[in-house]
């Protein structure tokens, strides 16, 4: 039975509307996998290249048994993706993920919009992920889009502090990008399913035509609910 959308239609209004483009660029480009050089600063971290990290580690949240399945394609640097994550995303998880309508996945898709930091950040919250489960991903995200103009090894141990997560083993994730070949995989994934940008939100495998905002991936989980 579909839910009476007033208090999600108030509530995605407040955020505003949002038009279909975002950051733009398809999955041509070669990442680069090989990390980046950190300061650690007040961290004072020993930085070593972790070994085997899970690669199928896939954040999700909601029913993962649901019959609705929401695959959002991000990269950590992009401004439109920050949008999604901060104003939008909330929204959606309010109303279709905690209360178990849908199954929502992260999909990585470094354009790179930064070449520097795309992939070590999503190394970065991978690594959290996988350690200390989806919810501190999620955590571990919204902290990281918040200082996504200012990413460096103190903003992103802090972020992994905001997660409950160990800020030096998340600094050598980063600094080794130890996540970057599933980031790699994903990116690939979503070029084949036609993502052209970020961020690019597909319910039961259809885009979201309209945008990212929180009406418009609303209006496409209703239709499938």
């Amino acid at each position: 039975m579909k839910r009476t959308r007033r208090s999600l239609l108030a509530s995605a209004a407040s955020v505003g509307v949002v038009g279909a483009a975002g950051c733009l660029g398809g999955g041509g480009t070669t990442l680069d996998l090989s990390g980046v050089e950190l300061d650690t600063g007040e961290y004072d971290c020993d930085l070593t290249e972790p070994s085997d990290p899970d690669l199928d580690y896939r954040p999700t949240l909601g029913d993962t048994d649901a019959d609705v399945v929401v695959q959002a394609f991000e990269d950590f640097t992009c401004g439109h993706c920050a949008s999604y994550k901060l104003d939008h995303f909330p929204v959606i998880r309010d109303e279709y993920i905690d209360p178990g309508d849908i199954r929502y996945e992260h999909w990585d898709f470094p354009i790179p919009v930064d070449e520097t930091w795309a992939v070590p950040v999503a190394s970065a919250a991978r690594g959290v992920g996988a350690r200390n489960g989806d919810e501190a991903f999620f955590e571990f995200a919204t902290a990281a889009y918040e200082s996504q103009r200012s990413y460096s090894g103190e903003t992103l141990g802090a972020a992994a502090e905001a997660a409950g997560a160990d800020p030096c083993a998340v600094l050598s994730d980063a600094r080794f990008a130890a996540f970057g070949q599933a980031s790699a995989d994903d990116r690939a994934e979503g070029a084949s399913m036609g993502v052209e940008g970020t961020p690019s939100i597909f319910v039961n495998g259809s885009p979201v035509e309209e945008g990212y905002g929180a009406q418009s991936i609303a209006a496409a989980i209703e239709s499938e609910l």
